[in-house]
């Protein structure tokens, strides 16, 4: 069912919402074929060369993916805090109004 007759806010918050669902939906495809194919790279690596754990590469490399995605797509993030995407912005905002006040006394 898709929602009609929006006005061009609930548009813009539709379309962001829309992405956060696919994101979302996408890292639950991701996990689900982590999850069948795993076991199955651990029973073969197992079963035909025994004295070589290699499946540890994929899960590390595919699980350590995961996580990344698993993070982005719930928007978890340890290593910034909360609004630091705002606070950057007004940052540099403020940073490029000074500039242009600096640039307009000098050209004066």
């Amino acid at each position: 069912m898709e929602i009609k007759n929006l006005d061009s806010s609930d548009g813009i918050l539709y379309q962001k919402t829309k992405k956060k669902v696919r994101e979302i939906r996408d890292f639950y495809i991701n996990l689900s074929f982590f999850c069948v194919a795993m076991p199955i790279i651990i029973g073969c690596n197992i079963y035909y060369v025994p004295h070589f754990h290699c499946f540890w590469f994929s899960l590390l490399g595919w699980g350590g993916g995961l996580l990344f995605h698993g993070l982005s797509a719930f928007e978890v993030n340890p290593f910034m805090r909360n609004n630091w995407e705002q606070r950057k912005i007004q940052e540099f905002m403020k940073e490029s109004a000074e500039r242009d006040e600096r640039e307009n006394n000098f050209n004066k």
